[in-house]
């Protein structure tokens, strides 16, 4: 089988939805699929410069060929006229294609021409399809779904949800569905920075309890509640050092806000902004934290709380986010609702006893290795392909 990937972007400024890409198609490439990814250059939406990368060129990267377009015009929707046009004329030459993004003009029109040239082709929504998330700008896409999303939905071989929550709640415009349900992966790391590397970066206490915030910094997120929460630890004694790292490429007036709400407040000698964070900074925060904290509202999935849990860190997740009946079946962490007393209790909890992080981040770490191998899921993936393929 040959198969064909199609993102948007995979640059580190986009965070999981577009890096988990990598990790799915080397992890295919392993056991032997033939794959082609295909991405634009887009690096950023607020003028950043693109991706230095040859462009039109099939690169070998980690067994399976990638291939980058430059993103013109519209650099702010990440779309590219020359992907589409390879697309038109390479299509044929593959079984089919799994197109990552709705709502995401090349991406629309992706699955456009892989319908017209009888390509079969599955969509992962990303979360769009979430009825909170389509709430956003609900007149334009109201449109946009019912004259492209709409037939595109229609026309796929599949749909790929990551969780049994986000299949369950996810928006079809009336359209019957073949819903394929696929976790993310997320690997160990083979090689670790030293303990204790991102604690004597950033100055913060040994003994210090530290958690962590990694994440995009969008208002989906629940820091509306997570910030409110810590000033009311602080005030009832807790001792803590909580780090916030992430960006936001597409709101960065969003990002600065949070940032300045935390300067500004009777929290900042315990908060630490390190902003976005990759390699091995990435993973020396990791390392050092001794709990995880994700309060989304909605989250399809949640890559970030799997590659906290793979290190062993036990995690605070709210009930939006979608993978939190397999944080509590495995008793991998604190799961709370979307409320601020409950988020509260949930990190008391957490902060008041080391015995109980260290146990759950055991689990934690049992659950990934049971659940989230990137082995496991190509496997379940390319199963999906095979049976789609075959009945087509």
């Amino acid at each position: 089988m040959k198969i064909l990937q199609i993102v948007p972007s995979i640059s580190l400024v986009y965070g999981g939805p577009s890096q988990m890409i990598l990790g799915l198609s080397k992890a295919l490439a392993d056991i032997g699929v033939n794959l082609t990814l295909i991405t634009t250059d887009s690096n950023g939406d607020t003028g950043q410069l693109p991706l230095d990368v040859p462009l039109e060129k099939p690169l070998k990267q980690n067994g399976y060929e990638i291939i980058y377009f430059r993103c013109s015009p519209f650099r702010r929707y990440k779309f590219s006229l020359a992907l589409l046009k390879w697309l038109a004329t390479h299509a044929q030459e593959y079984d089919i294609a799994h197109i990552h993004a709705l709502f995401s003009p090349v991406c629309t029109a992706a699955a456009t021409i892989a319908r017209n040239k009888n390509l079969p082709y599955i969509l992962r929504p990303l979360g769009t399809l979430d009825p909170a998330d389509l709430r956003k700008k609900k007149q334009l896409k109201k449109i946009y779904s019912f004259l492209w999303e709409k037939p595109n939905i229609a026309g796929a071989a599949g749909i790929h949800f990551t969780t049994e929550e986000e299949c369950k709640i996810s928006e079809r415009f009336g359209v019957k569905t073949k819903d394929l349900i696929i976790p993310l992966g997320v690997n160990l790391p083979k090689d670790l920075p030293t303990k204790g590397e991102a604690r004597q970066k950033f100055g913060i206490e040994e003994n210090i309890p530290l958690i962590l915030y990694m994440s995009r910094i969008d208002p989906k997120k629940g820091l509306d509640l997570l910030i409110p929460a810590l000033k009311i630890l602080q005030e009832k004694g807790h001792n803590f050092h909580f780090v916030l790292a992430g960006s936001n490429p597409q709101d960065p007036e969003y990002e600065r806000k949070i940032q300045e709400e935390l300067q500004n407040s009777s929290l900042a000698s315990q908060v630490t902004i390190a902003g976005f964070v990759s390699g091995d900074l990435k993973l020396a925060l990791l390392q050092d934290s001794d709990l995880f904290v994700l309060p989304s509202y909605y989250e399809n999935f949640g890559i970030a709380v799997a590659e906290a849990m793979v290190m062993g860190i036990p995690v605070v997740i709210s009930q939006g986010v979608y993978i939190w009946h397999e944080v509590s079946n495995y008793q991998a962490g604190w799961v709370t609702k979307c409320e601020l007393q409950d988020l509260v209790d949930g990190l008391r909890l957490a902060i008041s006893d080391p015995n109980q992080r260290q146990l759950r981040g055991l689990n934690a770490k049992k659950l990934v290795s049971e659940k989230y191998s990137w082995e496991a899921i190509a496997k379940q993936t390319l199963c999906a392909y095979e049976d789609l393929v075959n009945k087509g």
